[in-house]
């Protein structure tokens, strides 16, 4: 495996100083700029890059290496040894059909099961949550993420082998005997009582135990409360499935003041039990460095790919200090691994082995070694 990474931006344009290179199976793009939307940007990269594969999205932020940027385009350009790939891509434009269509192109992959799959999705038109209990059906491994789109919540597009859309999904699976970990880290802790869900729509909660939802909220928040919806970044919620015994975070997004309901980043079933988090920028990254040790093993011996997709609330949590996470991934991983990825809407990755799920306010890796 090889991996070179390039960038582009506004006043420079791309880094990339080579002829046309055939022997790069994959290109992954981030970008954080509306550059990435143009027909054009696809068509340079093409051109670079005639025979690969190229996937990417939009962010919240770029990571590169041990930096994070904005306002620009990344893309990490992969040459495997004997790991052999095949991308699915399809458009979802109507979020009710979210599971029959992402059921139709996983069937896609039964001829030939791939080892693991790394999956993309716009992040705002198409439910992260249906996109990832479909995606189980697979029966492997999943990790990848939700477009992110900055702080702004506007739009999230996808490229898959053309220019950027909106209302599209990537998946792309990996064959061969190339060694992958991965696993994703929270550093939030519970605090307060445990509580009932009582009434929610998807990711609509509107009563939690009886009470108005954004009523309990307030509660705990005091003060910060007048800072709603921004304050709730801080204090996600701990939603633990009632059918499955999982627990997993939810980011609040929006509230609304009229019904007294909470809008979060992730369905939120009716009847699960949940409890209010917080933490200390510390335990992000401690529980960000425990990921990594667990994860590296021999990966400083060989050329290898850390994929890293974060979100966008953790990153606003963290603000300046969100650069010391990344820059201790990649201390720990050495540098024959390239660490690139990007902030996102929401991550994906397995709570067990061949088990999708989506995550907010934590930090996944994915990592690739031949």
């Amino acid at each position: 495996m090889h991996i070179d990474t390039y960038r582009w931006t506004e006043s420079e344009g791309w880094d990339i100083r080579l002829s046309p290179n055939p022997d790069i199976n994959l290109v992954l793009v981030c970008a954080e700029h509306p550059y990435f939307k143009e027909a054009r940007c696809y068509e340079e990269i093409r051109a670079f890059f005639p025979a690969a594969e190229i996937v990417g999205c939009s962010s919240s932020g770029n990571i590169c290496g041990d930096l994070i940027s904005d306002q620009d385009i990344v893309l990490s350009a992969i040459s495997f040894s004997t790991t052999k790939i095949s991308v699915k891509s399809t458009l979802i434009e109507n979020d009710d059909e979210v599971e029959r269509i992402v059921s139709d192109l996983v069937r896609e992959f039964s001829e030939s099961k791939p080892k693991h799959v790394f999956a993309l999705s716009d992040g705002l038109s198409i439910s992260g949550s249906d996109f990832t209990k479909t995606l189980n059906t697979l029966g492997v491994p999943v990790t990848g993420g939700l477009a992110g789109d900055s702080d702004r919540f506007n739009t999230s597009w996808v490229m898959v082998n053309g220019p950027a859309k909106r209302h599209q999904i990537a998946l792309i699976g990996f064959y061969g005997d190339l060694k992958i970990a991965y696993g994703f880290s929270t550093g939030w802790r519970e605090f307060g009582p445990e509580r009932r869900v009582t009434r929610s729509v998807r990711n609509i909660v509107y009563e939690i135990d009886h009470r108005p939802a954004l009523e309990v909220y307030t509660k705990y928040l005091g003060e910060l409360a007048k800072e709603l919806p921004g304050s709730g970044l801080r204090f996600p919620l701990s939603v633990t499935d009632s059918s499955s015994g999982r627990s997993y975070v939810r980011t609040l997004l929006g509230v609304n003041w009229e019904e007294m309901s909470l809008n979060f980043a992730g369905d939120v079933p009716q009847g699960s039990l949940c409890k209010l988090m917080k933490t200390e920028i510390d335990s992000l990254i401690d529980a960000s460095v425990n990921l990594t040790n667990d994860l590296h093993l021999d990966a400083s011996k060989q050329d290898s790919l850390c994929l890293v997709v974060s979100c966008v609330g953790r990153r606003l949590v963290m603000d300046q200090i969100a650069g010391e996470e990344i820059e201790a991934i990649q201390s720990i991983l050495g540098p024959r691994t390239t660490v690139f990825g990007f902030y996102s809407y929401g991550e994906v990755a397995p709570f067990d082995p061949a088990v999708c799920a989506l995550h907010n306010q934590t930090t996944t890796l994915t990592l690739f070694s031949e």
